[in-house]
């Protein structure tokens, strides 16, 4: 089958600086394609070719004829005045789905992302909710691709629990711009990595996220050893070049015409091969106090609701505490509880005398007027980072800020670079503690994993909130849930944590109330004929869940192999790969059934 976006040889840039040259990028029917790369690859620029808005330099992309698509964008805005509901029939208008539909299909897509109040305006609801209504705006559209630019960011665990089912069920073909390794590793059935290191500036890998971490290894193996072959080439050739062939006929002209075509080939790797990787280490006070602050029996009330209750902390250094619950539940308010900025209802915070508590905010507010180079550096040409004066350049140079960038406005930066600001400016502050508060949204997976190193090796103390499942296990010692209904528990790790949040949901939907469905705009979901989307589903699950058994079973008998049955860490890999296709399989039967009901 052809596909349904083929773009061949296409290239953008952006005032002197090339995002990607002569690069190829297809999609096709069922692809769930993760698209990854360095911050300023063009990824963003990238899904805007995809979908049209965005014409390439030179190159071709051809689309399928009526192909439908859904871009949601990084930042979720909408406009003063529209409700939930507005939103989402203008979106149905303008994809003229049939009206008799509307009704039906608003009202099933709403609730399935979590929506009950569709007359709600944006304006009001968090950040993550409004990521939920883009997504929805879009998935209302009934497209055949989506297109999807960090999707993850500001939405909950739990908003991104709903994100996966959403991609692994729907009948659409998806490319997703990610750095949520988790989301990658569950979803994607390729990744793509845009990156200038790689000979045809990206590499494109089928299967999940370990899948593409295997075949990258190889191949910069691959290419470490071709670097190193043609250097020990070039290097014999310039010798003989130095000696001066003296015969000067044919053989003698295709030798040295051959040898400045390896030297021209070894500049063009090593101009590849030069990769910046930002440079990041918190500074700790190496204070000797044992107990830095203590929380004895703290509750936090908000509008006659309480957001945590009793909760008992003793934090000291060395532990990291990740916090974790939905959207609402008192995660950020917990970190301004323990920095000061407000007092609890009930119970006691206790500091350290003299404690430094260093503190990232997620709203990032930086002066979009201020340069780059009075961001890192306020009062000088130079800064001052561990007793040691370091110039500005050297010191933007570290966080992949180029000296000709340092006049720049921070306006003009993008969401990755300003959280680079903000942790160069966090690191030159000596800290007991450090509260961050959503630090990974933005940083490109490079970036991450160097944020992880530097954080496992901060002695002093780290209360993080993030959505970043992956970095959430990899960090913390100790998971804080809290549950949005005025409950704490400790945990130690997400997996723990993931299931008690179920319960919890589970419980406060026993003890809710029942609501008169004739009253809510969901009981116009039960029991009417299939609709036009729907009955596409329902035409092709029967294949999808064949597929995915099939998968099922193909984990299951991975798990007899006597090679992976004595390698520990693999058999607990594929245990965790059999729980997740079960998972899919399960999703997939169920939802067979909600469709044959409405069909009866």
């Amino acid at each position: 089958m052809p596909p349904i976006i083929n773009a061949q040889q296409i290239s953008k840039t952006y005032g002197i600086a090339p995002l990607f040259q002569k690069i190829s990028f297809t999609v096709s029917e069922g692809d769930r394609i993760g698209l990854i790369g360095p911050n300023g690859a063009g990824k963003s620029t990238l899904l805007q070719i995809l979908e049209g808005r965005v014409k390439p330099d030179v190159g071709d992309v051809a689309v399928r004829k009526r192909t439908r698509f859904s871009y949601v964008a990084q930042d979720s805005d909408f406009a003063a005045g529209q409700t939930v509901k507005s939103i989402v029939e203008d979106a149905m208008e303008r994809a003229a789905v049939p009206e008799p539909e509307r009704q039906s299909l608003m009202a099933e897509t709403l609730g399935r992302a979590g929506f009950t109040d569709f007359q709600v305006q944006p304006t009001s609801l968090s950040g993550g909710w409004r990521k939920r209504l883009a997504i929805v705006e879009g998935l209302v559209r009934a497209p055949d691709i989506l297109l999807l630019d960090e999707p993850t960011n500001h939405l909950d665990l739990a908003g991104i629990k709903w994100l996966e089912t959403v991609l692994q069920t729907g009948m659409f073909a998806c490319v997703a711009v990610s750095h949520d390794r988790y989301l990658l590793e569950h979803v994607a059935s390729e990744l793509v990595e845009l990156n200038r290191i790689y000979e045809e500036g990206l590499l494109r890998v089928k299967g999940n996220y370990s899948s593409f971490l295997q075949a990258k290894e190889d191949y910069l193996h691959a290419q470490g050893k071709r670097h190193e072959s043609l250097a020990n080439r070039v290097h014999t050739e310039i010798e003989w070049l130095r000696r001066g062939p003296k015969a000067r006929g044919t053989k003698a002209k295709a030798r040295i015409e051959n040898a400045q075509e390896m030297i021209g080939e070894l500049a063009e790797l090593n101009t590849r091969s030069r990769v910046g990787t930002a440079n990041f280490d918190f500074s700790s006070t190496d204070r000797r106090t044992k107990q830095l602050i203590e929380l004895e029996d703290v509750e936090y009330t908000f509008a006659d609701r309480p957001l945590f209750t009793g909760i008992h902390l003793m934090i000291k250094p060395g532990m990291r505490i990740g916090l974790d619950g939905p959207n609402g539940s008192g995660k950020t308010t917990l970190l301004r509880l323990l920095r000061g900025d407000i007092q609890p209802t009930r119970g006691k915070v206790r500091r350290a005398d003299q404690l430094r508590i260093v503190y990232f905010d997620q709203t990032r507010e930086l002066d979009p007027d201020v340069t780059l180079k009075r961001a890192l550096a306020p009062d000088a040409d130079s800064v001052v980072y561990e007793d040691r004066v370091i110039h500005v350049a050297s010191w933007a140079a570290r966080f992949l800020f180029s000296s000709e960038s340092l006049n720049q406005p921070i306006g003009r930066l993008s969401g990755g670079e300003r959280a680079r600001v903000l942790i160069a400016q966090l690191m030159l502050q000596p800290a007991d503690v450090l509260l961050l508060d959503e630090p990974t949204n933005d940083l490109d997976i490079p970036t991450l994993e160097v944020l992880e190193e530097s954080l496992l090796e901060f002695s002093g103390a780290l209360v993080m909130v993030t959505h970043d499942r992956y970095m959430m296990d990899r960090i913390s010692t100790i998971l804080l849930g809290l549950d949005g209904l005025g409950n704490a528990e400790q945990f130690a790790d997400y997996s723990q944590c993931e299931t008690w949040q179920r319960s919890q949901e589970s419980k406060a939907t026993e003890t809710a109330p029942a609501r008169n469905t004739a009253d809510t705009p969901r009981s116009s979901v039960t029991k009417r004929k299939l609709s036009y989307i729907e009955a596409r589903e329902f035409a092709t699950i029967e294949d999808r869940i064949a597929a995915a058994e099939q998968t099922l079973q193909a984990k299951r008998a991975a798990l007899q192999d006597p090679a992976i049955a004595s390698d520990g860490p693999r058999l607990l890999a594929v245990s965790a790969e059999i729980e997740e296709a079960q998972r899919i399989v399960d999703l997939l039967y169920a939802r067979w059934a909600e469709l044959e009901e409405k069909q009866d």
